[in-house]
């Protein structure tokens, strides 16, 4: 009987371990999520942006719509960032939609990397916040939107927001 009860204790101690290491994941997570808030929570004044290297990229400055599912909204790309470091307080693109004063509000952080250059030194996508990276082969890079600073229904890591409408 006492052999029992100590196994039993110890399936316990097993199933609690598997519970909270999750949750430990998702602290480190929202521990990271934090950090590039408090990063670029400064940009959320464009002129601050813009002084910073963000600015819109000629055949990207468009606000980026898709009918039907949402929209990203107009992307101020750093081009000093693009690289094959990958670096959460130091994101490659903010991500601004009209707000609802019909000034541009600060919605999402986006990390870009060159496909091609982090392909020469990787064997895997670039991941981060536990998301791997999606592969956009028209322009030839890796990205991740993270929304931080509107909520996103379909997710934090989707691409496009149903909250947010192109102009």
């Amino acid at each position: 009987m006492k052999h029992k009860a100590v196994l039993t204790l110890i399936l316990v101690v097993m199933l609690a371990g598997a519970i909270v290491q999750p949750a430990l994941a998702n602290s480190s997570i929202m521990d990271q999520l934090t950090q590039v808030k408090d990063a670029t929570d400064q940009y959320h004044n464009l002129r601050t942006a813009q002084s910073a290297g963000y600015n819109l990229v000629p055949g990207l400055d468009s606000c980026f719509n898709k009918p039907g599912v949402g929209a990203m909204g107009y992307h101020y790309i750093n081009v000093a960032l693009l690289d094959t470091t990958v670096d959460p307080r130091k994101p490659e693109a903010l991500v601004y939609g009209p707000g609802s004063n019909g000034k541009l509000a600060l919605g999402a952080v986006e990390y870009i990397v060159p496909a091609a250059a982090w392909n020469a030194i990787h064997a895997q996508r670039p991941s981060l916040f536990g998301q791997t990276f999606e592969l956009n082969q028209t322009l030839g890079v890796y990205t991740l939107h993270a929304w931080i600073w509107r909520q996103n229904s379909l997710g934090m890591f989707f691409d496009w927001n149903p909250k947010v409408s192109c102009p």
